[in-house]
């Protein structure tokens, strides 16, 4: 008998680190209902999620994230403006972290899996990085005030187009490095990204969560399950498609480095939330 609780595709939301109620959520879930689904589609901080508990090393990766967490180091440095760098200090510390724990074994292990299709957006060729920046975030600012932000498409009115990178199709751990890097890209938080040699910027600004794939696999007749990260916000719905999301708020800073316990309340949510919708179908 078909499990009703498999899906032909999967998408993971971005959404900071109100991403870690995902890890919780899959961990749960895909543990009592393992899943093989064609591809996964991941959005910024939800590819990093994705990549994590698809490679194995989930426990690790977030182990790491809260011991550094414990910390309480500060979210920016102002000193650092006169060396020409963003005060926010977290794309730096991202890029080492992630360069600390996914390596060549990790790569092989999400090779093994079904691809990941981590969503970026590209610019025009015509725009700098820098106004591409600040027209799109700007544009999702506004974006959001009008719509609330339960589905993030600004960048695609200013030229922005998405560009998928799967994972079988990286040749290094420096390439998925990158690749989780480029669609989190949201200057001055994290920089511009270079996926491909490409400048490219946060794959949520064209489509937040990831629809755009997920469409063409439910007009085929698939089933999709798209992983929300936002409390009581309705993205968009469809025939053939299943979305789940947190049964709270989340309220621990997308961005901060330095809150263990709220990224920690985040996944134990998720693990609760998780293993009620195994268990009911509904959250």
């Amino acid at each position: 008998m078909t499990d009703p609780l498999c899906f032909d595709a999967i998408g993971f939301a971005g959404g900071g680190n109100r991403c870690y109620w995902q890890s919780g959520f899959w961990e749960a879930f895909n543990g009592l209902h393992p899943q093989k689904p064609a591809y996964y589609v991941t959005v910024s901080a939800g590819a990093y999620h994705a990549a994590m508990n698809l490679a194995g090393i989930g426990h690790q990766v977030r182990s790491a994230a809260f011991e550094f967490a414990a910390r309480n180091l500060p979210d920016s440095d102002w000193s650092r403006v006169w060396k020409g760098k963003s005060p926010f200090v977290v794309g730096e510390l991202f890029r080492t972290f992630l360069t600390d724990h996914f390596n060549q074994s990790a790569l092989d292990a999400l090779k093994a899996q079904s691809p990941i299709l981590m969503q970026a957006a590209d610019l025009p060729a015509w725009m700098p990085p820098s106004i591409g920046s600040l027209g799109s975030i700007g544009a999702y600012q506004i974006e959001k005030l009008l719509t609330g932000g339960a589905h993030s498409k600004a960048g695609r009115y200013l030229g922005l187009k998405p560009r998928w990178l799967s994972t079988h199709d990286m040749q290094s751990p420096a390439e998925l490095v990158e690749a989780i890097l480029s669609t989190s890209a949201v200057p001055p938080f994290m920089a511009v990204g270079h996926a491909g040699g490409r400048a490219c910027l946060d794959g949520g600004l064209v489509d937040n969560p990831p629809t755009l794939r997920l469409t063409e696999t439910e007009k085929n007749g698939g089933k999709t399950l798209l992983i929300f990260t936002r409390f009581r916000r309705t993205p968009p719905l469809a025939p053939n498609r299943t979305i789940v999301g947190p049964s709270e708020d989340i309220t621990v800073n997308k961005f901060t480095i330095g809150d263990a316990n709220g990224l920690r309340a985040a996944y134990e949510l998720g693990l609760k939330d998780g293993e009620k919708f195994a268990r009911n179908g509904v959250i």
